[in-house]
This record gives structure tokens, C-alpha cells and sequence, in this order.
């Protein structure tokens, strides 16, 4: 079933809020999916490259991890750590050689990206959230995802969002048919899955077509041609978010627009409780219909 959140949020005042306002939004939506969660945050941009860490023994792996790696590629790293994650800023020439490293050490890289950070894990959206101390968070914009499994295991790396691309992450409720056959063709091309997740393959053809030179939006509608079953996309970029469903559209969706923000949730209740609502235009998203905002 699953619960999908994306907040875009256009004056800089609410920008601090952001952390707050999607975690309330996605615990709303707790009983679409409790076996895992999680949100991506667009927050400042950096001097460098952003890329987010997973770790099962954190404590052991994170420390000292800057210096390891700053003096490997030779440049200035920094690191914050947050329980099981970590968000790692090194200059952007330096991303191969640091996840070479990572690989050696058994990291595992959840995202990349100027001004993206990634936080999923196994557990209920409060406990995720907590964990991570998400309402501290600010950005311009995020998604944000509560699990139902389905076809694959209850895992971290099976939680959404999915990153195959920098500075961009997908969530989904629904199911894909095809995607297998498109996880195998995807892999010949070089973009394929790591994980059983058809979530992941979504995620990995929007980048195959980008890889093209489509922009974001004929990439989704590429998705709606290529990609059969029943879904919702909420795609995260650096500069917005987009949304689109399934020729048939029967997952739940609902959209909500202000002057300050545009809301996406899998249900009305997700942004019930968001400033302003009461005045904002509410509309459920055609079928077939790609929508994208950006800052």
C-alpha cells in the first residue's frame, strides 16, 4: 500500500521548517506502510559533494572516517554522523576514489548530491524520524515514504527513496509488472538495480533517460510508456520535486498549492494539518499527467 509525502516549499522563511512539516506529514501516513520510512531533504547547498552513508556498526565505521578519507584523497572532508547514517562533504572530483574506499569498508553510499541528504531505515516514520532528528532539518523541498513490502524484503536499502542519479531520489506507491524485464535491459545499459526493490528500477530508468539528454519530465512520460502496472512517482531534484501517476491512477493522491508551498500526500489527511491549508487549491493529479515545480 504505502504512504508518499513531498513538500515543495517557495519563500525562504519556511525553508526551516521543513524538517518539521514533512515529518509530521509522513506519520500521518503511518498506517499505509509501518515496516520502514524515509525522507530526502534538500537543504544547503555545498562546497563540494554531499553523499550520505549507511552503516550496521556505525560507531566502529564512522569514526575517525574523515580522516581516513581526507588523507587518501588528499583534501580537506568533513562528516556528521547521525545514528546508522552519516553525511560525508568532500570535494566532487573526489567521488570515485571515496567510494572505492567506502566499498572497502563495507559503507554504503544511500545518495549523492549537492545539496540532497538521505535518511531511511527499518521502523515505524516517528521512530526514523527521531533517529535522524528530521524536524530539525531545513531545505527547500523533500519526499518523504512509509513502507508496505511487497516484492522484496523488509530492509534498509529496500526503504525508500530511491537515488540512482546525483541530487535526485524517487518514492512510490504502487506496483510494477514489468520489472524484471526492465531491470535486466537497464542493467545491459549500465543503470542496473542493487536491490529487489521495483521501486529501484523506476528510479534507475528515470536515469537511463536522462543519460539520453530527456529532461526530467519526458523521462516520466517515457515511464508511463515503458513501465506497466499501477503507480504514483514523486521524483526529487535539486531545484523541485514532480509527480505522476499511472494511466489508470487508482492509488490515492491528493495535491494542495498555496503562494507558500505545494503539498503532494497519498492521502488529504497528510496535509490536513499544514499552515494555510484551509485556503490552498486542492486537486487530485490526472492520470497520465506529469506535474514538476522548482525553485
Amino acid at each position: 500500500m504505502c504512504g508518499i509525502v513531498g513538500l515543495f516549499l517557495k519563500k525562504e522563511e519556511l525553508h526551516p521548517r521543513l524538517g518539521d512539516l514533512l515529518t509530521d506529514m509522513l506519520i500521518t501516513m503511518t498506517d499505509r506502510g509501518p515496516d520502514s520510512a524515509g525522507i530526502a531533504i534538500y537543504g544547503a547547498e555545498a562546497e563540494g559533494l554531499k553523499m550520505t552513508l549507511q552503516s550496521d556498526t556505525p560507531e566502529e565505521t564512522f569514526a575517525g572516517l574523515d580522516e581516513i578519507l581526507g588523507a587518501a584523497i588528499g583534501a580537506p572532508v568533513s562528516l556528521v554522523a547521525a545514528d546508522t547514517h552519516a553525511v560525508l562533504t568532500l570535494p566532487g572530483e573526489a567521488e570515485a576514489m571515496a567510494r572505492a574506499l567506502l566499498a572497502e569498508k563495507g559503507i554504503r553510499v544511500m545518495g549523492v548530491g549537492e545539496t540532497m541528504e538521505i535518511f531511511k531505515e527499518v521502523g515505524l516514520p516517528k521512530d526514523v524520524a527521531a533517529r535522524f532528528d528530521i524536524r530539525s532539518k531545513g531545505g527547500s523541498h523533500g519526499i518523504g515514504h512509509t513502507r508496505m513490502a511487497t516484492e522484496s524484503a523488509v530492509t534498509t536499502l529496500g526503504a525508500h527513496p530511491f537515488s540512482t542519479d546525483a541530487d535526485q531520489c524517487l518514492v512510490h506507491n504502487g506496483s510494477l509488472s514489468n520489472h524484471k524485464n526492465v531491470g535486466r535491459v537497464l542493467s545491459r545499459k549500465g543503470f542496473g538495480p542493487q536491490t529487489e526493490n521495483d521501486t529501484e528500477v523506476a528510479a534507475c530508468y528515470i536515469s537511463s533517460r536522462l543519460a539520453e539528454g530527456l529532461n526530467l519530465g519526458e523521462a516520466l512520460e517515457g515511464a508511463l510508456e515503458d513501465l506497466d502496472g499501477f503507480f504514483t512517482f514523486v521524483v526529487g531534484t535539486k531545484n523541485g520535486f514532480g509527480v505522476v501517476r499511472d494511466p489508470i491512477a487508482c492509488k490515492p493522491a491528493v495535491m494542495a498549492e498555496t503562494d507558500d508551498y505545494v503539498a503532494f500526500g497519498s492521502e488529504y489527511r497528510a496535509l490536513a494539518n499544514l499552515p494555510g491549508i484551509e485556503t490552498a487549491r486542492v486537486w487530485e493529479p490526472e492520470p497520465a499527467t506529469v506535474y514538476f515545480w522548482e525553485r
